[in-house]
């Protein structure tokens, strides 16, 4: 395989995922720069074959969709209790998240194992993979928020924790997460998109 250089796109990168799998094994040697990336990460997962597929890619597109599905019902305030609105967000983010993965090849099945609810495991994956979204407040929103089921029944010491955000920067981190997804993947908004965004 030739050898790819960081300045590659994210695009001719996946091009070649689409012929050749990488394998991502710890101790290797590295076969792009994603295989050092996620080989770094402070995880101790079975190794990844990143093989990008036909599947994953509607799978992808299918999870973006359902993420700013979710999201809309945020963004038009039906959404009220915080700690549901907490719990909702978490699985916007998560659906958003995992729309690059699966874009890039990661299986579903791997994810479900060693990602879950956990979001700041899912940005990692993502970043360490060409997703590109390192901002240090989506990162404090990730780690207050993982894992997501948390918000679902949450604890008392869940209930009395003061956030650093308030509602509408929430919306603002996850609405910035959702065009990046949107403009990496190169999946389409969903249709009625513009009229509930206009």
């Amino acid at each position: 395989m030739a050898d790819i250089g960081y300045a590659t796109s994210r695009r001719s990168l996946l091009k070649v995922l689409s012929v050749a799998p990488i394998a991502t094994l710890r101790g290797t040697m590295a076969a792009s720069p994603w295989d050092a990336a996620i080989g770094a990460l402070p995880y101790h997962d079975e190794p990844v074959v990143l093989r990008r597929t036909r599947v994953g890619r509607g799978d992808s597109r299918f999870r973006y969709h359902n993420a700013e599905s979710f999201f809309s019902g945020i963004e038009q305030g039906i959404v009220q209790d915080q700690h549901d609105r907490l719990y909702q967000i978490g699985i916007v983010l998560q659906l958003g998240l995992s729309s690059h993965l699966l874009d890039i090849g990661f299986t579903d099945q791997w994810c479900a194992r060693h990602v879950g609810l956990n979001i700041v495991r899912s940005l990692a994956y993502a970043n360490a993979s060409g997703f590109g979204f390192e901002l240090a407040e989506f990162e404090l929103l990730a780690a207050i928020i993982s894992p997501y089921g948390k918000w679902r029944f949450p604890q008392p010491r869940e209930r009395a924790e003061r956030l650093p955000f308030t509602p509408e920067q929430i919306q603002m981190l996850t609405r910035t997460l959702l065009d990046h997804v949107h403009q990496v993947t190169g999946h389409p908004r969903p249709r009625g998109w513009n009229a509930r965004n206009a």
